[in-house]
């Protein structure tokens, strides 16, 4: 019998939903759960040299429209995170969008929104949008900028299911 992931009376200790009573890896059950409309927004941050960074938002770069492959990339990405980690529920996806905006000098803010309703949310697959449109981003910039840097790939936002509505609060 599974471990239950969360907390009763008797045990309050939180459990990982994703392991088993004897600690194994396993793909969460969720044909139980009803289906919901699901949100999830996260962010990466991008930084590089501030003239390249002009390149980038010019769609000047060498390699071409950065920004453009980027975003077809994340939401690539979105798609196929099931198949990149392996526990996650391959979901049908209603949305996903990415979107790219300066955040100062040299910096980058990549935001990746993904919903879907249904038994489960879509956390990772914002996140993996995400990440992987920062990475595209380093692939194009990379000849220009090998000092680029990817940081704080991070969830700011979920909505849906049976915990409601989460969002980051500011540092």
């Amino acid at each position: 019998m599974p471990t239950p992931p969360n907390p009763t009376p008797q045990d309050p200790t939180p459990r990982l939903s994703h392991l088993d009573a004897a600690g194994r890896a396993q793909m969460v059950d969720v044909s139980a759960k009803p289906p919901t409309t699901r949100i999830a927004i996260a962010e990466a941050r991008f930084t590089l040299d501030p003239a390249v960074l002009t390149q980038l938002f010019a769609g000047a770069l060498p390699k071409g429209e950065a920004l453009a492959v980027a975003r077809i990339a994340g939401v690539q990405a979105a798609k196929d995170t099931a198949r990149l980690i392996p526990l996650c529920h391959p979901l049908p996806l209603s949305s996903v969008t990415v979107d790219f905006a300066a955040a100062g000098p040299g910096e980058v803010r990549i935001t990746a929104e993904c919903r879907t309703v249904g038994p489960t949310g879509v956390e990772m697959e914002a996140m993996t949008a995400a990440s992987v449109a920062a990475l595209t981003l380093y692939d194009m910039v990379k000849g220009l900028c090998r000092d680029a840097v990817i940081s704080s790939v991070s969830l700011v936002h979920k909505s849906g299911g049976k915990t409601g509505t989460w969002d980051r609060q500011p540092a």
